[in-house]
């Protein structure tokens, strides 16, 4: 963060100062049993199940030089902004921040992917700009804001996630990020308890592209209809499809390793170039095209680029591959909706092995009222690809067992919990096996990753 004083702190958030005007900051924080190290602010933001000024005094013992809060504060000894809401105040202090530094803003959103496409992105403008991004998923109404406070004085790009769980979310927060380019990888059924309708998902991924001032682009994954219509509201175009010649971003020659690992020629209007991946799964080819893209419109070589997705380092339980003890293992247990899952069972039944290739199954969570028939297709899906075994974990995910029993399935079992996962696999995964792990956050699967990882299953 660019270090300011606890009045321009004040000045830019409407607020006013209890204590030592000038002492300086460098850093904001929202969790007082994570002070960073230097001279942070603590934002004491009231939340559903805990209120932020009931530990601002934890904080400064931990090392917060100052505090932003709503009320007065006993037995804290250092500089107080008061505001009327903190929440607005950490939005309008980002907002001023990134105004202050000035960067080319690059957002990203989609319903999948867009945290691996932030990961890739950042990697090939930061090949030959200075560049800061968000933090894992930080995508919402506080990883925003947190992202822009993360900026520095000699930034060149923001590439930045906007996440949503209903129509109107990204438009309250894209105007923060002024994004000069937006990425929009998929539309697809999320959160559609909340959200209604897959059309409402595009309604609301459409708003970071109606966000975009008159010189703006939109980088699009066009190979999904529903992006490829928001190429009308954007001042400018880049389409992205690894399958059609006709996209201005395309690949050619794509090939998957015995990991299920890509590896193609990207054509782009700035020159062709193999690109690699580091991570399973040949979906991920348009993630890396949309990332070269971006790297190219902002004048980044794109040979340099593609070097740079190469090595980049992906945010954990995202396409991960290991292998220990014989067994390979994919860890994409961060999230699942039935697209990617789709999109990982195909990636499972690609690894080279010369044992089973067994499918780790968590709840695909938010996903509305189809929500059963959708765990059935996915059931259905592991036996017309080959998958030779399907354990579904937990109640909420039993239709995904069911349907593959339904499709034929032999070996298509429900088990309670992540723990219970892990025994089930215990007792009989061997060095050739291959094992996919995928689910929503509430199932928890990384664990059974961890759990092979560790050495606590298989033999």
């Amino acid at each position: 963060m660019i270090e300011l004083s606890v009045s321009e702190v004040a000045h830019a958030v409407g607020g006013r100062v209890q204590g030592q005007a000038d002492r300086r900051i460098d850093g904001v924080t929202t969790d007082s049993r994570q002070v960073p190290a230097g001279a942070p602010m603590f934002v004491a933001l009231p939340g559903q199940h805990a209120d932020g000024h009931d530990h601002a005094a934890e904080a400064v013992a931990a090392g917060a030089v100052a505090v932003l809060a709503r009320r007065p504060l006993s037995g804290v000894e250092v500089p107080v902004v008061l505001v009327d809401d903190p929440w607005q105040a950490i939005t309008q202090l980002a907002a001023a921040v990134r105004a202050y530094v000035q960067p080319t803003s690059v957002a990203v959103t989609g319903s999948v992917g867009k945290t691996t496409v932030k990961d890739l992105t950042a990697a090939a403008v930061g090949s030959q700009r200075r560049v800061h991004a968000a933090a894992g998923s930080f995508n919402n109404e506080l990883g925003v804001p947190l992202t822009l406070l993360g900026l520095r004085e000699d930034t060149q790009v923001l590439v930045a996630e906007i996440g949503a769980r209903h129509v109107g979310d990204i438009a309250s927060l894209a105007p923060h990020l002024a994004p000069d380019v937006a990425i929009v990888t998929a539309v697809a059924a999320v959160h559609l308890e909340v959200f209604g309708t897959i059309d409402d998902v595009a309604r609301g991924k459409r708003e970071l592209v109606e966000a975009l001032g008159p010189g703006g682009l939109a980088v699009l994954n066009v190979a999904d209809p529903r992006v490829a219509a928001m190429a009308e509201a954007a001042p400018a175009v880049l389409r992205v499809a690894a399958d059609d010649p006709a996209a201005d971003v395309h690949a050619r020659d794509i090939r998957l390793d015995g990991y299920a690992r890509a590896r193609a020629v990207a054509v782009t209007p700035w020159g062709h170039t193999e690109v690699r991946l580091p991570v399973a799964g040949r979906h991920h080819v348009t993630n890396a095209l949309l990332a070269l893209a971006v790297a190219g419109h902002l004048g980044i070589d794109v040979v340099a680029a593609a070097a740079a997705i190469e090595q980049a380092r992906v945010s954990p339980w995202r396409g991960e591959v290991f292998v220990t003890r014989g067994i390979t293992v994919l860890n994409d247990a961060y999230n699942a909706n039935p697209l990617a899952t789709r999109a990982a069972l195909e990636t499972l039944v690609a690894v080279e092995r010369s044992g089973q290739a067994i499918a780790v199954l968590g709840v695909m969570a938010e996903i509305g009222p189809t929500s059963v028939e959708e765990h059935l297709h996915v059931g259905e899906a592991c036996v017309q690809l080959g998958v030779d075994r399907v354990i579904a974990v937990g109640p909420d995910a039993a239709a995904i067992a069911e349907g593959a029993r339904r499709a034929g399935a032999t070996d298509a079992t429900t088990v309670p919990d992540a723990s219970a996962a892990e025994a089930t696999l215990a007792a009989t995964l061997s060095a050739g096996d291959v094992v996919l792990v995928k689910g929503s956050r509430v199932a928890g699967l990384e664990a059974v990753a961890a759990g092979i990882a560790a050495g606590r299953i298989g033999s």
